[in-house]
């Protein structure tokens, strides 16, 4: 899978309302038959930071992502509530969902 982690950190002025500004997107996101999750949250360190977990099946999923209409549309609505260029890591793995913490399992 393509597992992608990306830190946004927003105007504080869009800050509060970021879950609704990103609400289309994140939906329409969610419903492609290639992504697996799409997450995010807000930092407990910066209320104005929010990081954004998403996975998709495999390459073409993920480029299905980049070229579809929401995507374009996110890369116009998006950036004038942003603070500055988000910084990601994306990665391929070798798995197709969460693992188990063994550390920290509950019986």
């Amino acid at each position: 899978m393509i597992f992608i982690t990306a830190k946004f950190q927003v105007r504080p002025e869009s800050a509060d309302r970021w879950p609704e500004i990103t609400d289309a997107f994140t939906r329409a996101t969610r419903a492609e038959p290639g992504c697996l999750w799409f997450d995010w949250s807000r930092s407990l360190a910066d209320p104005d930071e929010y990081v954004l977990v998403e996975a998709f099946r495999d390459d073409e999923a993920g480029a299905a992502h980049v070229q579809s209409d929401h995507f374009r549309q996110a890369q116009r609505d998006l950036p004038p509530h942003l603070a500055r260029t988000p910084r990601i890591v994306n990665t391929t793995v070798p798995q197709d969902d969460w693992s188990l913490l063994g550390e920290m399992a509950v019986d």
